[in-house]
């Protein structure tokens, strides 16, 4: 978190100059317009929609009642506000206007064409819906305060004079339909159900549903009762009848009847008793004669004779034409009591069967009816609906049209002036705390903007941690940004006596003898001109000097060198000299105002430098160079420029190379990098330079023009 704040307070630190530039640009042109705008007076008015209490019919209450708006539909409210603004209503406000207003205040009326005042006025009246109610807040602007009041109340009353025609023409559109159309129509429909329900009740015979009910289920009810009574009875009956049958042995009412008849008739019971009579004789005659006696002959035909007559008799007698069977006769009281009651019993059993038998069928025929009723009376309730609701809708157009008649006659509105407009006393706009106050706000972003844009299309490095984490280098150090009067190092005592400009390259220095097991030789180097490489390398020799070790610096930039300007020595002789002049090393080598410290210049400039430096002479230099001297500090032209830094960097220790913030191109110092490791030359580390802007311009070289300089002056500071 306090990382990410310090990076942005670098940010607004490297951009705050463009950022303050573009934000007062904006405030200025605010501060511009509110001196040329013009003042506009704004006029206010409310309308109210309600539906209550303006009318005596219903009718007219929903006329004028305000809805709610239906998701999806039209909202009342807002109809009446795209109303407020139509073409119709300012007009009658222009008339209204020219008509009171403009009479009373002493204006002059608004001549020319109505519709070109019109758009006029529409073009500065506002209609806004306050929300959550039912209310139009109407704005109007004009440079006259009190045109603009005037105006406003002529459109408020035309609005309420439009709303007054517009109910009475929707209540005469209503009152023509109703009477024309709907109230006929219905008295027909209704008409027509009603013949329909009579039609339907006389085929059905259904006159009252629920009095037919009520009496079939009564009915009904009776019916269950008796066959109940009936069953049990019947069950009465039947269990007698068994028992009788049981005791007389009667198979059946026939045979019954024709046993009692038998048994009860007289004549039948004397031929009973002489044909008992003659069978006694003729056992008797038996046991006395033979069967071939006449007399016993006699007897059996007699008996034969008399027999025959009682079979005769008793087919007479029986039910079924035959003779009853001589055990099945009951000859005595006692069985012809027994065979009676049978007889009556089952005479009972079969009028109780044939009662139960229609009181069933009665019971069936209801109940079918009954379940039959519910179905005639279904469409019948249907019918009995239909004539309801053409009564009720015949009843409620009737109604309705009484209402409308009503609503016609009266004049209701359901807009009412809440809130006349008042002439403003103060401007409307423009309105100067506003526009400063969006001025500053839109001048924020803006200034954000180009921040973000500059930094955008910035690619140069910005701080140390980014060169570290762009590289994959150590960072070996971050030197100070040095004063003017510090830079060149005659005499020496006005850099090595100020501890805070001293300790950062000092620190540079034990981080590097630290970091390196021998180091002998550096090549200090950067990728463009500008970055304050030379002054790195006169600086960090003369602590190394100030250390108590023996430092030479070798200025190997014979395109521009600069070494000697800034220890104030001859340009010549230096390395030139000794390769093409036969002049020695010890003889070339100059001596510094800081002790320790001495300098191998360029020399006289050479028309072919690279030459120089790939010389077998030079490599003789810079070993004879770590021969005498403790630590060698080599100042070589930037890796962009040319390849003597390459050239070097691989007769030394390693290479050091100097980078400056908001000043060094990422990419070029990343191709640099990617270079010299894959040409597997030692990169030591990484220096980012606080260098002054004050120093640029002596220090600067472009990489396009870097060109030897062709004349040097002793001392001087060129390049």
């Amino acid at each position: 978190m306090e990382k990410g704040i310090s990076s942005l307070l670098m940010v607004l630190k490297r951009r705050s100059v463009p950022a303050l530039a573009t934000f007062a640009a904006v405030i200025s042109g605010a501060f511009a317009y509110l001196s040329v705008a013009p003042n506009v007076y704004q006029a206010h008015a409310r309308l109210m929609l309600t539906g209550k209490q303006v009318s005596v019919s219903e009718l007219g209450r929903d006329l004028t009642q305000v809805g709610n708006a239906v998701p999806g539909g039209s909202s009342p409210l807002a109809d009446r506000a795209e109303l407020v603004k139509s073409q119709r209503v300012l007009e009658k406000a222009i008339s209204i206007f020219n008509s009171q207003y403009a009479q009373s205040t002493e204006d002059k009326p608004l001549g020319g064409e109505e519709e070109l005042v019109g758009e006029y006025l529409r073009k500065d009246l506002s209609v806004k819906i306050v929300p959550a109610t039912n209310i139009l807040k109407l704005s109007y602007e004009n440079k006259d305060p009190l045109l603009a009041a005037s105006l406003l109340n002529a459109v408020s009353a035309a609005m309420v004079e439009y709303d007054i025609k517009a109910i009475s023409s929707e209540a005469t559109k209503v009152k023509e339909f109703l009477e024309n159309k709907q109230v006929p129509m219905a008295r027909a429909k209704l008409q027509q159900a009603e013949a329909a329900e009579n039609r339907y009740r006389q085929a059905s015979g259904i006159v009252s549903f629920s009095q037919q009910t009520e009496s079939l289920v009564k009915n009904l009810a009776s019916l269950e009762q008796e066959e109940r009574t009936l069953t049990a009875l019947l069950q009465q009956a039947r269990s007698q009848s068994a028992s009788l049958q049981g005791i007389t042995d009667a198979g059946s009412l026939g045979s019954a009847y024709s046993s009692v008849r038998s048994g009860m008739d007289e004549e039948i019971s004397k031929m009973r008793a002489n044909l008992a009579e003659l069978e006694q004789q003729l056992v008797e005659a038996r046991l006395r004669f033979t069967e071939n006696h006449p007399q016993l002959i006699q007897l059996v035909e007699k008996r034969d004779a008399l027999r025959q007559m009682y079979q005769q008799e008793l087919a007479r007698v029986s039910s079924s034409s035959k003779a009853v069977a001589a055990d099945k006769i009951a000859s005595d009281k006692l069985s012809q009591d027994f065979t009676s009651k049978l007889i009556t019993n089952e005479i009972e059993r079969l009028a109780i069967e044939r009662k139960l038998a229609t009181v069933q069928a009665q019971t069936s025929d209801l109940q079918a009816r009954l379940a039959q009723l519910p179905i005639k009376q279904q469409p019948l309730t249907t019918l009995m609906r239909q004539r309801e609701e053409a009564a009720s809708r015949l009843k409620f157009l009737q109604s309705k049209l009484e209402e409308a008649r009503i609503a016609q006659a009266q004049k209701v509105s359901n807009i009412r002036i809440i809130e006349s407009a008042k002439v403003p006393k103060l401007p409307s706009s423009p309105k100067k705390t506003v526009v400063l106050g969006l001025a500053a706000f839109f001048g924020g972003i803006l200034a954000t903007g180009v921040i973000l844009l500059l930094e955008l299309m910035d690619n140069t490095l910005r701080d140390a941690r980014e060169a570290e984490e762009i590289l994959n280098l150590p960072l070996l150090g971050v030197l100070p940004r040095l004063p003017g009067k510090t830079l060149v190092l005659e005499p020496a005592d006005r850099f090595l006596d100020e501890v805070g400009l001293v300790e950062p390259y000092r620190m540079l220095f034990k981080t590097l003898e630290f970091r390196s097991n021998v180091l002998d030789k550096i090549v200090v180097s950067s990728t463009i001109s500008g970055e304050g490489k030379s002054v790195v390398v006169s600086h960090l020799a003369a602590v190394s000097a100030m250390l108590s070790r023996k430092t030479l610096i070798i200025d190997a930039d014979l395109r521009r060198p600069v070494q000697h300007t800034l220890f104030n020595l001859a340009p010549k002789p230096g390395i030139t000299e000794i390769i093409e002049g036969g002049r020695s090393f010890t003889n070339a080598i100059q001596k510094t105002d800081v002790e320790n410290l001495d300098v191998l210049t360029c020399g006289e400039l050479q028309g072919r430098p690279s030459q120089l430096l790939e010389s077998p002479m030079m490599k003789s230099i810079l070993e004879e160079a770590a021969k005498e001297y403790d630590l060698v500090v080599i100042d070589t032209p930037p890796i962009s420029a040319c390849a003597d830094a390459s050239t070097l960097g691989k007769q030394s220790d390693g290479v050091v190379l100097v980078t400056r913030p908001s000043f060094t191109n990422k990419e070029m110092l990343q191709r640099a990098v990617s270079e010299l490791t894959s040409n597997q030359i030692p990169i030591l580390g990484v220096v980012v330079n606080g260098m002054s802007s004050l120093t640029e311009k002596y220090y600067r070289y472009p990489v396009k023009s870097y060109q030897p300089t062709r004349h040097l002056t002793t001392g001087g500071r060129s390049r």
